[in-house]
């Protein structure tokens, strides 16, 4: 999917105005109804700061991937990612755990 797609998809799904985000991002409803028509490209920088603002992953917004990622879980791996060694090899045991429970449960219902 497009990037003119994804964003009217994701826009629209938060119930935000083209105006609305335009003010966000310190641009015009006008202009996000050009990228949205594909009558104009937003540069990298613009782009980054709309993902932002509707918090989805960059690569999701570009169509890079149909995975769209939670920008919450995002900010908490980056702060996995901060912390000593130590606690992330504990965090992380304890996720890898409950991942595997889950999918025990999913294969035995």
């Amino acid at each position: 999917m497009s990037f003119s797609k994804r964003l009217y998809e994701i826009r629209t799904e938060k119930k935000m105005t083209r105006e609305k985000l335009g003010q966000l991002i310190s641009t015009s409803g006008a202009i996000i109804g050009k990228y949205e028509r594909e009558e104009r490209t937003p540069s990298v920088e613009i782009a980054r700061k709309i993902a932002e603002v509707l918090e989805v992953s960059l690569d999701f917004l570009v169509g890079n991937t149909d995975q769209k990622l939670d920008s919450s879980i995002l900010d908490k791996i980056l702060q996995i990612q901060q912390l000593p060694n130590e606690d992330r090899s504990h965090l992380l045991y304890l996720v890898d755990n409950i991942l595997q429970n889950v999918k025990a449960k999913q294969a035995f219902s």
